[in-house]
């Protein structure tokens, strides 16, 4: 089982530039069981993608939980946690979350108040994917905080590639002082256009400029106008057009990271 948090995966999702499609991703990434995830959890966009259209009339959200934690109020496992007929789970997000940010300024702890919720609920589940906001602000800190492991979205332009030096020196900052356990997954190349030699050039940057560092991913999403049709149906893009490109490549995008998760896994086992 997955859950999805409408804001930020314990495996997270994060760029600095918007519109690398972010929630259409994470939406196709953590999809059923008969896809290579097991189980996931996920604010705004992505609850409505989902199919919860209304997400401002929820009784309770993503802020509901952490407001709960700031003020040391008991917490219900089971609370606001919604249940897609897919096989995923979410904690959704609405508009309110915005507000968070102001909230957390004068909390106490306050880079950690995601990640005493998660270690609330995250036995449940296999995987928590964590869909963030393009901002750099408290609410991607703390999921940067909670966060194992960051998979970083570039649209395959230049100024979505030029916004990420700035992320990866909030990502080092926040594993050199609040998250010592904290990796980078990799480089996800989104939006592509397979056609132009405009998308090709970005991913040849992308690779000449970080791969010797950080990983990208060979697999590069694909541009599709079923992936975002996705958005008014509510369903994921399996369920949408599970033959199509976009499909394919998610799928394909999924068992590179499980398979790098079992090389990481390997290698940790032989150094001890």
């Amino acid at each position: 089982m997955i859950l999805f948090l409408f804001y930020a995966f314990l495996r997270r999702f994060c760029n600095a530039d918007d519109s690398v499609g972010k929630s259409k991703r994470r939406c196709g990434q953590k999809h059923n069981g008969s896809q290579p995830w097991d189980r996931a959890c996920k604010a705004g966009n992505l609850t409505e993608m989902l199919g919860w259209q209304q997400p401002d009339k929820l009784e309770h959200t993503l802020s509901n939980l952490l407001e709960k934690v700031i003020c040391d109020e008991p917490l219900n496992v089971e609370e606001g946690i919604l249940h897609h007929e897919e096989g995923v789970d979410l904690i959704p997000s609405n508009i309110e979350l915005s507000g968070m940010e102001v909230v957390l300024v004068n909390t106490m702890s306050r880079e950690t108040v995601l990640r005493t919720y998660l270690n609330e609920i995250k036995r449940q589940y296999d995987y928590i994917l964590i869909d963030c906001s393009p901002s750099l602000g408290m609410i991607t800190l703390n999921a940067l905080t909670a966060a194992d492991k960051v998979i970083i979205p570039v649209q395959a332009h230049f100024l979505p590639v030029k916004g990420l030096e700035q992320l990866l020196k909030t990502v080092n900052k926040v594993k050199r002082q609040l998250n010592p356990k904290l990796q980078i997954g990799g480089i996800l190349l989104t939006m592509v256009e397979g056609r132009s030699n405009f998308s090709k050039d970005i991913g040849r940057l992308l690779r000449e400029s970080y791969g010797n560092k950080i990983k990208v991913y060979e697999t590069e999403i694909p541009r599709g106008i079923k992936a975002a049709e996705t958005s008014a149906e509510g369903k994921s893009i399996y369920a949408f057009d599970g033959k199509g490109k976009t499909a394919k490549a998610y799928e394909q995008f999924t068992k590179e990271v499980l398979e790098n998760e079992k090389q990481c896994q390997k290698n940790t086992a032989r150094q001890l």
